[in-house]
Formats: C-alpha cells, sequence, structure tokens
C-alpha cells in the first residue's frame, strides 16, 4: 500500500512539475491529492492551519530582512570596494588576482546569503578587470563559479533559514556552524588556485605593479564596512546579544547606513530593494508553505515512518548513508534549487538521519555543501545561468571551467564526514 501511495504521489508531483505549475502550487496539490484518496482527514482544515502556521512562524522573520540586506548591497559599489581592498595583498601570492574572486565572493556571502547574488556581484566587477589583464577565462570563470557558491553557507544563508524552520533547529547555531567549513572551502579553492599557478607560471600575468605597506593599508580601507557589517551581524549571533532575526534587522540597517555613505541610497534603490526582496521572500514563502502542507500530509500517509524502517533494515553504517544521501541530493541538484531540495526531502529523511544518530546541525551543514555543488552542475545549475548571461558562453563550457571546484567539494564533504568538530565545535562553544 505504501509502495502505491508513493507512486502516485511522485507522479502527481512530476505531473505538476512538467505542466509548469510553480513548486509551491505543486507542492500543495500533491499534499492535498494523497490527503483526499488516502486519508479521513478534512482537507481544507488541514491545509488552512498547515499554510498558516507555515506563514506566520517567528522563526521565519529572519528570512525577508537577510534578502532585503542583500538586495541593497547589491545596489550599492561594495563589489567595487572589496576589489580595492584586496588586490593590494594578492600581488605576491602565487595566482594573484584569481584570488579576488574567492575572498571576495568569501566577504560578499557573510552580507548577502545568496549564491546567485554573490556571483553576480563579484562577477560584474572582477571579471572584466581579470580578462582586461589576460588571466586564463577557464579559472577566472571557474572560481568565480565555484566561490559563489559559499554564499550558501557562510552566513547568514537563505537556505539555513529554510532548513532550520523545517527542522526546527536553531538557525543561530546554524549560522555559526557554518563559518569554519566555509573557510575551509575557501582556503581550498585558494590552495588549487596556488598550486595550479605554481604548475602554469606562464599563464599568470606578472605583477600589475609594487605597493608600499603603507599604500596597501591604505587600500584596506575600503573593506571596512564591510568588515563592520559582518561583525555586526555575526558578531551578535555568537555573543548572544541577538537572535538570528534580530541580527537580521542590524544587518538591514548596516547596509542602508553603507548605502547612504556610498550615496547609492535613493528613492529608486530603497523602491527596487524592497521589490526585489519581496518577490525573492513570496517565491520562498509560497515553498516552505507547500513544504509544510505536504510535510503534513505524509505524515498522515505514514510514509517518513515507513522509510526510515526501510533504511534501517538495510543496516547501513553511518559513513554509507551519509555517501548514499550525497549522491542522492547530486543527483537531485542537476534538476531543482538548493531550497526545492530541502523543502521536498528533509519531511522523510529527517526521522531517518536521527535513526541514524547524525547531528542534525551536522547535517544541516552537509546538506548545505551537497547543495552547493547543485549551483554548478548542469542541466539546472544557478550560479552557471549567472555567469552565461553575464558572459555570453555556453553552460556546458562553464560547467567544464567549474569541475575543479566541484571534486573540491567533494573533498570537504569527505573532511566534514571525517571530522564532524569541523561543524559543532564552535556552535558548543558558542551555547557555552
Amino acid at each position: 500500500m505504501e509502495g502505491l501511495i508513493a507512486t502516485v504521489l511522485i507522479g502527481a508531483l512530476l505531473l505538476l512539475l512538467a505542466a509548469g505549475v510553480w513548486i509551491g502550487l505543486a507542492l500543495i496539490g500533491v499534499a492535498w491529492i494523497g490527503m483526499a484518496l488516502f486519508t479521513q482527514r478534512s482537507v481544507g482544515d488541514a491545509m488552512a492551519l498547515t499554510i498558516w502556521g507555515s506563514a506566520s512562524s517567528w522563526t521565519l522573520t529572519a528570512l525577508p530582512l537577510f534578502i532585503w540586506m542583500g538586495e541593497i548591497l547589491f545596489r550599492t559599489r561594495l563589489s567595487e570596494d572589496l576589489f580595492r581592498g584586496l588586490a593590494p595583498w594578492l600581488q605576491r601570492l602565487p595566482g594573484r588576482l584569481l584570488h579576488t574572486n574567492i575572498l571576495g565572493s568569501t566577504l560578499f556571502a557573510a552580507v548577502s546569503g545568496s549564491s546567485a547574488a554573490t556571483c553576480a556581484t563579484v562577477g560584474k566587477m572582477t571579471l572584466p578587470e581579470l580578462q582586461r589583464r589576460g588571466y586564463p577565462d577557464a579559472l577566472s570563470l571557474g572560481t568565480l563559479a565555484g566561490a559563489s557558491t559559499l554564499g550558501l553557507l557562510i552566513p547568514p544563508s537563505i537556505i539555513m533559514i529554510v532548513y532550520g524552520v523545517t527542522a526546527e533547529v536553531s538557525i543561530a547555531r546554524l549560522f555559526v556552524g557554518g563559518i569554519v567549513p566555509g573557510l575551509l572551502l575557501a582556503a581550498l579553492f585558494m590552495g588549487y588556485v596556488i598550486v595550479w599557478s605554481l604548475l602554469h607560471p606562464q599563464a599568470i600575468p606578472p605583477e600589475h605593479q609594487r605597493l608600499s605597506l603603507a599604500e596597501k593599508l591604505r587600500a584596506s580601507r575600503h573593506l571596512l564596512p564591510v568588515l563592520l557589517l559582518i561583525g555586526g551581524v555575526l558578531g551578535t549571533i555568537y555573543t548572544g546579544i541577538a537572535t538570528a532575526t534580530e541580527a537580521a534587522a542590524v544587518g538591514v540597517v548596516g547596509a542602508l547606513l553603507i548605502a547612504a555613505a556610498q550615496r547609492a541610497l535613493t528613492w529608486a534603490t530603497l523602491r527596487d530593494s524592497l521589490l526585489g526582496a519581496v518577490r525573492m521572500y513570496c517565491m520562498i514563502a509560497l515553498i516552505l508553505a507547500g513544504a509544510a502542507f505536504l510535510t503534513l500530509a505524509m505524515g498522515y500517509l505514514g510514509l517518513p515512518r515507513h522509510v526510515a524502517t526501510w533504511i534501517g533494515s538495510l543496516g547501513l553504517q553511518p559513513w554509507q548513508l551519509i555517501a548514499a544521501l550525497a549522491l542522492f541530493f547530486i543527483v537531485l541538484g542537476c534538476f531543482l534549487d538548493g531550497i526545492s531540495i530541502v523543502v521536498l526531502t528533509m519531511g522523510v529523511l529527517l526521522p531517518t538521519v536521527q535513526a541514524a544518530g547524525l547531528d542534525l546541525i551536522w547535517f544541516g551543514i552537509f546538506v548545505v555543501v551537497v547543495v552547493e555543488m547543485a549551483q554548478i552542475t548542469p542541466p539546472v545549475g544557478f550560479n552557471l545561468f549567472v555567469l552565461q548571461g553575464m558572459t555570453g558562453r555556453q553552460v556546458t563550457e562553464l560547467a567544464r571551467h567549474a569541475a575543479p571546484m566541484f571534486v573540491i567539494m567533494v573533498l570537504a564533504v569527505v573532511l566534514l564526514t571525517a571530522f564532524p568538530e569541523l561543524v559543532t565545535w564552535l556552535p558548543q562553544r558558542m551555547a557555552g
């Protein structure tokens, strides 16, 4: 019976998505079909209560605020300031200005929360400059595609908020848990660039100009606004002064102050940033509402319990379960965006993950890293789409350039699995 129910629901979902129905509405439709056909519960009553409860969650308030913060900063000259502040310090490092893609993405990720926004904002400044100076296109595009995925991992992260609401775990602890893995991944990307540059020294242009220490320090003043904003958002969370939602409000105020200081805060900018944030949040909120209703329906149908029982009967070791889930998420990521992957799968997978004894904070970071890979895998790789719009290159060519970054992310997953303390240590210190 459970197999029949699962077949009907999966078939209905695929049919609705293939017909072009919005993901949120498709999830609501599948949940309605499941409850109407296979349960005695009043469908309308359950749908109204669940969707209202999902949309009115106080925890979810952080989401539109962080999105608005990123939209405001997207309309400032922050990416230009990042390049001007970082470039002087990278001239002596193998790979030189290629590292601006990685470090710029890392810093902007800490005030954005979106990998697509990080890719577009950093790329519009770095790509023309790198091309003008003669850096290899393959590495310029590949490092930007890979490093911009850090927008999902380094807090504040939109997908972490979605996972935290879905899995009912602390968003603040998720944010803190993503700091070390994010820095580790950035270090791995930079290590790859250094090794590649040492092996191909003729491909890297010579040092543009040599600056004194005083000149480098003067250039570093351009980094001060973004560093203060990162400290204000993450520092208030880590010290316990503010919750994630309150820190999001701090971030919005900081973004408005930066925009005002750069004379980018006009009525047009404010209007466009608000409209952009509202459009993005409404899309995500509809998906979350549909996922909440689908989770309720599957609970009534007993599917999560049966899936957990079936996986438990296989006798998989924890590392085998993690490897299977990683492969599962990578395949899903070829066709769905990260938020859809999380809301579609967590209702079924979380009971299994808890039964296997995996820490939900660690599992959340694991999911985010694996979903990051999906941002650079065709046919539905959102960062590849952003780069295609910016450069006019084919998605397949961009995916080939980003392939080494994909391999590095696989290595990061292996390290996080072998050393879970990379994720759990900082949240435990925060709790202490």
